[in-house]
Parts: C-alpha cells; sequence; structure tokens
C-alpha cells in the first residue's frame, strides 16, 4: 500500500470523478485508475461503485476512507513538523515600522526574540502607516506597528496597545496659549504643523477637517513627532499631537484639549488577516503580541 493510492483514492471520493480527481493531483487519469485498482487488489474489495453516472463508495470503500484520510493528514502534520523546524532554524521575517515609533522598545522586543531564534533572519523598516499596509497586503511584510484612526483596514489583523486622545499645543506667545479648549474649526485659519501625508495622525486630523468643511493650512511637515512639538514651542504655528507627546517635551509649551471633534488616534501590531506565510513570522507576531499585551497592562491604571 502506497500514500500515491490512498491520495488518489480520497481525491476520486471528493470529487467524484476520476477526470476531476487526476487534474486536482495533476496524473493522467489511467495513472489514477491503475492505482486505485492495485489498492483494492491488495485489500481484496472494491473500494468504488463505477457503475453510475458518478463515482461512489462502496461499503468497503466508506469503511476505508476515514484511515484513509488520517494517513494523509499524518503525513502532512510531519511535513509541517519539519517545516516549521527548518522555518524557525533558516526563516526570513519582513518587519515594518512607523518612524520615530516610541510608544514600544522595538531593539528589545527584537533582541528577546533573537535570542530565541538565532537563525532567524528579520529585515527592519521604517515608513509612514499607509506605505506600511500596503506591503501588509501585498506581502513585503509580515508585520508592522503602524499608526491608526478608528478603522481597522480591511484585510489586516491588529493588536492595538496605545490609545490615546490628540491635543493642540503651541507656543507660550500664542492667542490660543491662554485657553483650556479650543474646538478644530478655530485652526481653520491657523497654520498647522503636522506629520507628512500617509501617516496615521495626518489622515485622522485630514479626515476630521474634511468633514468639518475645510482644508487644513498645513506650513511645516515632519516625519518626528517630537519635531512637531518643537516647532510649535519656537511660535511656528499650531501642532496636533497625541496627548503623552508634550509631556516628553522639555522646552515650554502649552497644551489645549481638543474639542468638536475630540480625536483619537491608536498605534497597533498589524499583520494579514489571513495570516503570514511562515513559521518564524507566525513566532514574531505571537512574540510581539505577547509584549505589546504586557506593556499596555502595565500601563492600565
Amino acid at each position: 500500500m502506497e500514500l500515491r493510492q490512498l491520495e488518489y483514492f480520497v481525491a476520486v471520493v471528493e470529487e467524484a470523478s476520476f477526470t476531476k480527481a487526476a487534474a486536482r493531483v495533476h496524473v493522467a487519469q489511467p495513472g489514477v485508475s491503475a492505482q486505485i485498482r492495485r489498492l483494492e487488489r491488495e485489500l481484496g474489495e472494491e473500494l468504488l461503485d463505477r457503475s453510475g453516472r458518478t463515482v461512489r463508495l462502496t461499503a468497503a470503500g466508506a469503511a476505508v476512507l476515514p484511515y484513509a484520510r488520517a494517513a494523509l493528514g499524518a503525513v502532512a502534520g510531519a511535513r509541517l513538523a519539519v517545516d516549521e523546524l527548518t522555518g524557525l532554524t533558516r526563516g526570513h521575517v519582513a518587519m515594518g515600522m512607523v518612524i520615530s515609533c516610541s510608544s514600544v522598545d522595538v531593539p528589545a522586543l527584537l533582541a528577546e526574540f533573537h535570542e530565541d531564534h538565532p537563525g532567524v533572519e528579520i529585515t527592519l523598516s521604517e515608513a509612514d502607516s499607509d506605505h506600511l499596509i500596503e506591503a501588509l497586503h501585498s506581502g513585503e511584510l509580515d508585520l508592522a506597528l503602524v499608526g491608526l484612526g478608528v478603522d481597522r483596514p480591511p484585510g489586516i489583523e491588529i493588536q492595538a496597545f496605545v490609545d490615546e486622545r490628540f491635543v493642540v499645543v503651541v507656543g507660550p506667545g500664542d492667542a490660543l496659549a491662554g485657553r483650556e479648549t479650543v474646538p478644530l474649526d478655530a485652526l481653520r485659519e491657523r497654520s498647522l504643523i503636522s506629520l507628512p501625508r500617509g501617516t496615521g495622525l495626518r489622515s485622522i486630523v485630514d479626515d476630521a477637517c474634511a468633514s468639518a468643511g475645510f482644508r487644513p493650512r498645513v506650513a511645516f511637515e515632519a516625519s518626528d513627532p517630537r519635531m512637531l512639538a518643537q516647532l510649535a514651542g519656537r511660535g511656528l504655528g499650531v501642532a496636533i499631537v497625541p496627548e503623552s507627546l508634550p509631556a516628553s517635551y522639555d522646552g515650554e509649551l502649552r497644551t489645549l484639549t481638543l474639542v468638536r471633534p475630540s480625536l483619537r488616534g491608536r498605534v497597533a501590531l498589524a499583520w494579514r488577516a489571513e495570516g503570514p506565510a511562515g513559521p518564524a513570522a507566525r513566532a514574531l507576531i505571537a512574540h510581539a503580541r505577547k509584549v505589546l499585551a504586557d506593556l499596555r497592562a502595565d500601563g492600565e491604571p
């Protein structure tokens, strides 16, 4: 009894046709028929009823079918186990992250993974969130740390570990400096300082301004969120930044609560919904999810 005989037998049963089964296993139909005949002779019983328009199981065939499937499943499991071992020995993972992501210690995360899987090659690249999401869809990246608004990108699974509101920051001499809150519409004619297009924060601000009926007047763009605060502190405009950012800035800033509407953003681990291609990528995603879950739990009151 050979595995290919069991494979052909299961294929014929599932396709209810020798012709379709042959196409499925990429073998000429006479070859499929011959191998199943040999299997029947070895077992001493006909397994398939060929008298009708479609192929059906005989009683003996119905008894053999679950064992044939189990045998093929065991072989597939053995191959998967070897693939998993090989992938975690010589695998490759491509990871992306938003520029200047300070919410998580990425080097420490990767160092811990590398200690457990020293043979896995890891590439790390930086880009804006839109490009990272596109790279996940195309398979160029296996996982990425991205900035997002409220909606989850289609075809992408996420695990958010930072979720905070945005605030307005200005320098001490700004006309808004004495206020505690500011509606988004009050920024209609102001020079804004923002991250470039394609970033999560910029997309959220652009969408909110469009909903309010105006296009933001972006005077300065910088890829590092900390630079936004520094520019605002120098009196060069109004910056909309995550709430935690002004607290980490050494210069003098005035922070205002943004209202009507209140905007929120998330930083999340993202990966393709259908799952990564290889075992090394799956292992790194699992490791990153645990690290980020612990990080979020530590930050909760």
